[in-house]
Order: structure tokens, then C-alpha cells, then sequence
């Protein structure tokens, strides 16, 4: 059922309905993030809600890892099962599956799959402003896309609600010493430390330090802080992602600039903007009073891509627990089609790791 890393401890693939079948892919990326959309070739998924659909395919894992190990995948690679919605309001319904995790929401991969409904004629384009909403396992988004002779040319994601948890508090990182970082969730849930703190500039150069110092925050953060969403029981106590940002600058017009890296579980910086992680930085800077309601904030990845970013609305996530719904824009494009094949006799049908690209999981 896991993931091998040898022939003689793989599994079995009669076990499951995608063998002989075939899987269609659309291969997608978003600011150059890569989020692949599973458009067909997988039966109906064990649940009665999104989430708990969600938490069936991070158990079970063999879809999983079928498509996100080697041979067929790798460590860059999120790839989204898009299936039919249960929200009635929804256009379509998506889960989204990380290298290590199976999140309750993500900008770039829902970015992804937008786009490819909207360019497939799942969601068929019948004006050049589309308004649907999708179904995440973290709660149901608003999408509005751009479109210009069928090609999508943005999509802007109202997200889930988004709060700052700990600000300002003190975290003890093996190898660094003591840092000032504070907590949020965006669609997941971050923590983040400022870049000048590391001494480290955010640039492509630097991005296998970046990610080495970004899994020791995380690991730190989850041995010594706390996360718990007020509303979703089911998600974990943790702390997926470490955000190392830039102090906010601004534009020629007065607009807050975001540039950061994320580093992702096993060991990967997030080469687009992030946009659950621009969520986190948009509560947390209204938090603090430098953000309000209508204000807008540029996110910069790694490699220079942007999402334009907005505080939609003030809200409440519960009682007492102020939060926003922020919005999140950017563009994707489709890159190919996939088709996988998994035969009986395939050695390797959930595939294997090699920690020369996949590194270990600290935690």
C-alpha cells in the first residue's frame, strides 16, 4: 500500500480499480508551479464529504503514490483528482495531492484546475468572464476567469477563510539559534520567519539552502508551537509549510510586496507564489494593522512569477477568531496530455524514492 523503494517491497496493483484502466492527465502549471489534473480513468472515491474523501486518499496512498513517485512522477510534481462536486453550488470538485501531503486547499493547484475546466470544456467558456465556484476539500472557492479565444488569461480564487494564530513568538532551530516567527493559516497552515533573520537573499542560487533552513523551521515549529483550526476537527495539529519572507515593500503605486520562498514537505521551495501561503501573509499583516479590508498585496516567488492578491472581506472562522477572505490571481497553462498505464506485472506500481531527489521526511 506505500510507497517502495525496491522492487521486492512493492505492492501489488490488482489491489486497486486503476489497474488496466487508463488514467488521463492534463498537465498543467501555474506561475510555474507545476499541478497536474487527473480529468479521468479513477472511480468514485470511499466518503461522504470532500474532506473526508481527501482523507481517505492520504491514507489508503496508492493513488497517491502511483502518480506522484517514480517512474511516473517526482518530487516537483502536485497532481489534482478532479471529481464530481457534492456541494451543489460547485462547478466541479477537486483534491489535491503534494509530494507529502494531501492539503484542504492550495492557490497554484486550484489555479490549475480552473483553468484546465475551463480549457478541456469541462466548465464550458460561454463569455469572456466565467464566475463558478469549486469545491476544494477545505471549503468551497469563488473563481472568476479572464478568457480571450478560449484560452484562460487569469483566475482569480476567492479562498477560504485565513488567520493569523501566533504572532511574534520565539522558536529554538537546531544549527540556527533562537528566531522570532509567527503562525497563520491560509488554506493550510504556515509558519514564518523573516529572510533577513537567516541571511539568506530569496533567489533561484539559493534555493537548496533555502529549503534545508525552511524543513528545520518546520520540524522546530511543529516540536514546539502549536496549530489547531478552530472549525476543522479533522485537520491535524501541525504545521505544514515554512514561509521564509522578505520584509513587505511597496510598488511605485503604494502596493504591499510579498517576495518569499516556501519550502515544501520533503524538501522543495514552491516555485510559484504560493497562494495559500499568500493568504497566511495577507491575515497576518491584518492582523497586525498594515493590511484592511479592500488593500491589495503583490506575492513574488523564488523565480519571479506573481499572484495579485486582495482582502476581500473581514469574517469570523468562529467566534472570537477574526479572519479574511482574500483572493488570489494568476495565470496557468497547459503543457500536455498523460495518459498512465499500470499492467499487472508492473514491478513498481506505487513506485519507489531515492533520496538523491526525495529526500527523507523529518517529522
Amino acid at each position: 500500500m506505500m510507497s517502495s523503494s525496491s522492487k521486492s517491497n512493492a505492492t501489488d496493483g490488482s489491489e486497486h480499480n486503476f489497474v488496466n484502466n487508463t488514467i488521463r492527465i492534463v498537465n498543467c502549471h501555474a506561475e510555474g508551479e507545476c499541478g497536474d489534473v487527473i480529468v479521468s480513468g479513477i472511480s468514485d472515491i470511499p466518503g461522504d464529504t470532500l474532506w473526508e474523501k481527501s482523507r481517505y486518499i492520504a491514507k489508503d496512498n496508492r493513488l497517491r503514490n502511483y502518480v506522484l513517485q517514480e517512474p511516473r512522477g517526482g518530487v516537483f510534481r502536485h497532481v489534482n483528482l478532479l471529481i464530481k462536486p457534492i456541494n451543489p453550488d460547485a462547478a466541479v470538485a477537486f483534491i489535491i495531492m503534494e509530494p507529502e501531503d494531501t492539503p484542504p486547499m492550495s492557490g497554484s493547484n486550484s489555479i490549475c484546475v480552473a483553468t484546465v475546466a475551463l480549457e478541456t470544456g469541462i466548465v464550458p467558456i460561454t463569455s469572456d468572464i466565467m464566475n463558478f465556484k469549486m469545491e476544494s476539500p477545505g471549503g468551497l472557492v469563488d473563481v472568476t476567469a479572464k478568457c480571450n479565444g478560449g484560452k484562460v488569461t487569469q483566475i482569480r480564487v476567492t479562498n477560504v477563510p485565513s488567520f493569523a494564530g501566533d504572532i511574534g513568538v520565539s522558536l529554538e532551530v537546531e544549527g540556527i539559534g533562537s528566531l522570532t516567527v509567527d503562525t497563520a493559516y491560509g488554506g493550510d497552515s504556515f509558519v514564518v520567519v523573516n529572510s533577513e533573520d537567516l541571511g539568506l537573499d530569496i533567489t533561484p542560487d539559493n534555493a537548496k539552502q533555502l529549503v534545508e533552513v525552511g524543513m528545520s523551521i518546520t520540524q522546530a515549529a511543529n516540536e514546539q508551537l502549536k496549530f489547531v483550526h478552530p472549525t476543522n476537527e479533522g485537520f491535524a495539529s501541525h504545521f505544514s509549510f515554512c514561509m521564509i519572507a522578505k520584509p513587505i515593500f511597496y510598488d511605485e503605486d503604494g502596493v504591499a510586496i510579498s517576495h518569499t520562498a516556501v519550502a515544501i514537505q520533503p524538501g522543495k521551495i514552491d516555485r510559484s507564489p504560493t497562494g495559500t501561503g499568500c493568504s497566511a501573509r495577507m491575515a497576518l499583516l491584518h492582523a497586525k494593522g498594515q493590511l484592511k479590508k479592500g488593500d491589495k498585496m503583490i506575492g513574488r516567488s523564488i523565480i519571479g512569477s506573481e499572484f495579485r492578491c486582495c482582502i476581500e472581506e473581514e469574517v469570523e472562522v468562529a467566534p472570537g477568531v477574526k479572519a479574511i477572505r482574500p483572493s488570489i490571481a494568476g495565470q496557468a497553462w497547459i503543457t500536455g496530455t498523460t495518459e498512465h498505464r499500470l499492467h499487472s506485472t508492473d514491478p513498481y506500481p506505487f513506485g519507489y524514492r531515492l533520496t538523491d531527489t526525495w529526500p527523507k521526511k523529518r517529522w
